[in-house]
């Protein structure tokens, strides 16, 4: 199979997507759910450009005779790179209308239970997990489960923190 461009995106199908408003998002169920979002690839260039930048140049992302001698068979994409994807698959699949500014406050409980190999595709689903009341709004953990195309164990488990200001 040909690896696809970093913009290809697949249609979502049967996605539950989560919009409320900064007033109405206290009294979102806790449980709610909300995705999947798209499947999007995570191309070899996407691998070569995160260990570049972030300096993590382990050969099992970026050279391929030591990546394939390794249990992974092959290259591999850096567990915070697939994490970091969150942004463009969340603005699919959850919003919150009405608000001034909109944060990520931080990551609890983050694994990554199967690598992904690089061309793969990964979408994510989450739910509501807690809301809470601040100065100035809400701060919202969204519990969040990042699918690999194919495989039944995901990618990623991780729950985020937004907080979302008037």
């Amino acid at each position: 199979m040909p690896e696809p461009t970093p913009a290809e995106t697949r249609p979502i199908e049967d996605a539950v997507r989560l919009v409320t408003t900064i007033d109405a998002i206290g009294g979102v169920p806790i449980g709610t759910p909300f995705g999947p979002s798209s499947w999007r690839p995570i191309p070899q260039q996407d691998i070569d450009d995160y260990a570049r930048l972030s300096g993590d140049d382990n050969p099992i992302h970026v050279d391929a005779a030591a990546a394939a001698a390794s249990p992974y068979g092959g290259r591999i994409a850096h567990g915070l790179l697939t994490l970091s994807m969150i942004v463009p698959h969340l603005r699919e699949i959850y919003r919150v209308e009405g608000t001034g500014t909109g944060i990520v406050y931080g990551f609890d409980r983050i694994r990554f239970p199967h690598a992904v190999p690089a061309g793969a595709s990964i979408r994510v689903r989450g739910e509501v997990a807690e809301t809470t009341a601040i100065d100035g709004g809400w701060q919202v953990r969204l519990a969040l489960v990042f699918e690999l195309e194919g495989v039944a164990k995901p990618a990623v488990v991780a729950e985020l923190i937004l907080r979302h200001y008037r």
